[in-house]
């Protein structure tokens, strides 16, 4: 069997490094042809030594000096590129057939789209992708004739519960009733509501389950990540959205869970270890090793599942409002929940103060049809400069 070339959106995150770890395991599978990363290119000069990519990337041409250094001393001959096209490069002109999308943020949406449109096998870790233009993405997979992989644990979860025919039939044919998104509450689902307003971003990040980066560390504390997530689930798999749910379930070991007409309700569960919703998206059709320890069934504390309190966690009430708004709403949420958790990392901002920013955001502008990527893009621009005057605005 050839192996398989992979382009990863994204190596020096925590999705990244995994994604590599797991090829690390099986380099008679999959060779890595493209990696691309931001600001910590000392890390990826050490991926690059390792897996000799054709192609590396960067945010900056000083960035990309000091990798093409630090690789031609070694003699590597890995092209460096710099910049947002070279995104779209890396992904178009590597040779990779398959694209692990794994930039946070906006910032790996066009990037995505263009692996997409290429008819690339895409394993996508990036919520924005589907949150900001999700109809726009879900076609281009369509007409470039690819396959699209959720690598998110609940959504490849529910991926791994649902018929293989799934995506043939609609859900209603197959008997499907309900997904169930399983969320753990993040660090402060039992911290007493009083108490959330001296909330600091160690603790913010300290989440209880997953290793996970900064960004996404606040979203799980606040429950925004689930929110997206609902959205994400709403395209990936075509359900309306009330039969999208969303439960508390502390221990992360049911990752999702899939409700069916007869009464049936399948799960998959494992290790809270983002290696094996990877190493699934890889190898799909077949299983491989991920690395990942099994479960010890007998050892397991009691599973226990309750309702999101929408008072603790006002932004999941909003993510589920931007949904049914549609159009470009769910493009503003992103992008104020960006600034406004990035005001919160390094500005000082108050935790309480990142639901009442995207709210306010969200009150400001008025939803449009997402149209085109251009107008998703302009929408998303505007929105950020709408959150930075109100954060500005605030003082901080």
């Amino acid at each position: 069997m050839p192996s398989k070339r992979v382009a990863i959106l994204g190596s020096t995150g925590s999705i990244g490094v995994n994604t590599l770890d797991v090829i690390r395991a099986h380099p008679e599978r999959f060779q890595v042809v493209a990696l691309t990363a931001g600001k910590q290119v000392d890390l990826l000069a050490q991926q690059c030594l390792e897996f000799a990519p054709k192609m590396a990337v960067v945010s900056d041409a000083a960035g990309a000096a000091r990798l093409s250094a630090t690789l031609a001393q070694a003699g590597i001959a890995t092209q460096v590129l710099y910049g947002p096209e070279a995104l779209v490069t890396a992904v178009t002109e590597s040779s990779c057939d398959t694209v692990m999308a794994a930039i946070v943020g906006a910032a790996g949406l066009v990037p995505a789209l263009a692996a997409a449109k290429a008819g690339k096998r895409v394993l996508l870790a990036n919520k924005e992708a589907l949150v900001m233009s999700g109809d726009l993405f879900m076609k281009a997979m369509q007409e470039g004739g690819g396959e699209l992989l959720p690598i998110d644990s609940e959504h490849n979860a529910i991926f791994q519960c649902l018929p293989q025919r799934f995506t043939d039939e609609p859900a209603d044919h197959l008997g499907v009733e309900e997904l169930w998104l399983t969320a753990s509450g993040g660090p402060f689902r039992d911290t007493p509501l009083a108490q959330l307003s001296a909330i600091t971003p160690e603790q913010a990040c300290a989440h209880p389950n997953w290793v996970m980066g900064r960004k996404i560390s606040v979203d799980s504390a606040t429950m925004m990540n689930k929110g997206l997530e609902v959205i994400e689930a709403f395209w990936l798999f075509g359900l309306p959205l009330e039969k999208i749910k969303v439960l508390i379930h502390p221990q992360s070991v049911v990752h999702s869970m899939v409700r069916y007409r007869d009464g049936s309700v399948i799960a998959q569960m494992g290790q809270p270890d983002m290696r094996t919703p990877i190493a699934y998206g890889l190898a799909w059709p077949e299983r491989i090793h991920s690395g990942v320890s099994p479960l010890n069934l007998p050892q397991l504390a009691a599973l226990s599942f309750a309702q999101p309190d929408l008072a603790r966690f006002p932004c999941l009430a909003l993510a589920f409002a931007a949904a049914n708004a549609g159009g470009t709403a769910p493009t503003i949420l992103n992008a104020a929940n960006e600034i406004a958790v990035a005001a919160f990392l390094d500005q000082g901002m108050p935790y309480l103060r990142i639901p009442e920013v995207v709210e306010k955001t969200l009150s400001r502008m008025a939803a449009a049809p997402a149209s085109s990527i251009e107008l998703i893009l302009e929408v998303d621009a505007q929105a950020r400069a709408v959150t930075k005057d109100l954060v500005k605005a605030m003082g901080i």
